[in-house]
């Protein structure tokens, strides 16, 4: 008597999951190809017949494949297997971004491009130098709080950061940057792009607040106060930083990088930080301070921050430990004047209830016992013979391009002299100094200057020296002056 079905279901130890089993083994089938498409499945008193079960186990595992989609009944005929590539086909077509469930802005949605890869020791913007940082001792802290929680009943830590931590910060960047504030001023976020987020959210009416953004900038703060339904009035920048005067009046919200504006470097001078407060507070418009490698500075005395100069509750201070210690840590904090705290925080809640408390725990204990500061000031002294290396190497190309003044952070641009020959130039310095970028990927409009950036943070000296000499090589050869 020839078997009802292709192969030979086992149902030994099935007692009482006989309809489970036979479920179990009949769907494998299917999905693997035994039983194909357009199949049919043998009558259930036949099949019950040949494994020796109830017919009603049979029909209850028929009736589980139909509802699972994976069997077609049929009015007075025998079910047959369904066409299962037909329906993954139609489940697996890719939703159109035009889709109405979508928000207008996530229809096409800001997506950073791809990174290029790039060398270890590299000329790229951004990235500490691992290899410096104290890894021994932040294991030993890390391990210490993880002691620490052990100890404590598990319950959820405060949404805007460990109280210790608030407390850290704010002692930091007083010493720092001569913020003056309390831990209640401060709130922690998982890095500074989360600051943005939520300040986004605070201060933006879709369709209607104008935001001010340096032109060109950092993208991702753009990308927040995009997706936050916020006008963009891109503004240039020049030598002196934001140029406050290009600013129409009825803008309500300024994103600014005074200490080194990414990507050019610039400070924003003394003149235009005056400038820029009598601005927001004549039109009661908030400053958003981006100071995201302000802790590196290589010349005198570092011009006051915004937030230093402010009296009037304008400015939110955005701070990152992206540079100074590494970005894998997600930490950022905000510094919120009075009237913004309350809210700030309860958005802060919403998004993102509860700290990440071990590692807070572990960063605040890093602070409060003075490892940044130390580790900061060995950083600035190897990033300071970086820098000059760098210096030195782009003043050797003088004929071909200009560095623009700073004296902070992790890179330095130049401005092309002819503009006209910044495609076969930029394709020069992605040869020979990988990682340096221009300005133009920092834009949403064509620039009037070509610039180039070029970071030092995690590529030595030496290398540094002999990737200038070839750059400056190459140039001579295939750029004319």
């Amino acid at each position: 008597m020839e078997p009802v079905l292709p192969f030979a279901p086992d149902l030994s130890g099935a007692a009482g999951h006989l309809m489970g089993t036979l479920h179990q083994q009949l769907r494998a089938a299917i999905l693997d190809g035994r039983l194909a498409a357009g199949a049919t499945l043998p009558a259930s008193r036949k099949l019950a017949a040949e494994l020796g079960i109830a017919r009603n186990t049979v029909t209850g595992a028929y009736d589980l494949l139909v509802a699972e989609g994976y069997v077609v009944p049929r009015q007075g005929a025998k079910p047959v297997v369904a066409d299962l590539h037909t329906r993954q086909r139609v489940a697996a077509a890719p939703p159109t971004m035009e889709d109405p469930r979508l928000a207008p802005f996530w229809r096409t949605p800001w997506l950073p491009p791809a990174p290029r890869a790039l060398p270890e020791r590299s000329f790229r913007l951004g990235v500490p130098d691992h290899r410096h940082f104290p890894h021994a001792l932040w294991r030993k802290l890390t391990a210490q709080a993880l002691q620490a929680f052990s100890k404590r009943p598990f319950t959820y830590p405060p949404s805007q950061g460990l109280p210790e931590l608030r407390s850290a910060i704010a002692q930091h960047v007083a010493f720092a940057r001569a913020v003056a504030c309390t831990g209640e001023d401060v709130v922690v976020t998982s890095g500074a792009q989360q600051a943005f987020d939520l300040l986004a959210r605070l201060l933006v009416t879709p369709g209607e607040t104008r935001v001010a953004v340096e032109e060109p900038g950092y993208p991702p703060v753009r990308a927040a106060f995009a997706a936050a339904g916020a006008v963009l009035v891109p503004t240039p920048v020049d030598d002196e930083g934001l140029c406050v005067e290009c600013m129409p009046d009825d803008v309500r919200v300024i994103s600014v990088t005074p200490s080194h504006q990414s990507p050019t470097g610039a400070a924003l001078s003394l003149r235009r930080r005056m400038a820029l407060l009598d601005y927001a507070r004549a039109r009661n418009a908030v400053v958003i301070e981006d100071d995201y490698d302000g802790e590196f500075r290589f010349g005198g005395r570092p011009l006051d921050a915004l937030q230093t100069l402010d009296r009037d509750g304008l400015v939110c201070y955005v701070g990152t430990f992206t540079k100074s210690l590494f970005p894998a840590l997600r930490k950022g904090f905000v510094v919120a004047p009075a009237w913004a705290r309350a809210p700030l925080a309860a958005i802060k809640y919403g998004a993102d209830p509860y700290a990440d408390a071990v590692t807070q725990a572990v960063l605040a204990a890093f602070i409060r016992d003075g490892h940044l500061a130390r580790h900061v000031r060995k950083m600035r002294s190897i990033y300071a013979e970086r820098r000059i290396a760098l210096l030195e190497g782009l003043a050797a190309m003088d004929a071909w391009m200009t560095p623009i003044p700073s004296e902070a952070g992790l890179h330095t641009a130049v401005r092309i002299r002819d503009p006209e020959q910044m495609p076969r130039i930029l394709a020069l310095v992605r040869e020979h100094t990988p990682g340096a970028q221009s300005a133009a990927e920092y834009a949403m409009g064509p620039l009037r200057e070509p610039v180039i950036a070029f970071g030092y943070s995690v590529i030595d000296v030496e290398e540094i020296r002999a990737r200038m000499a070839a750059l400056r090589a190459a140039l001579a050869r295939q750029v004319p002056v």
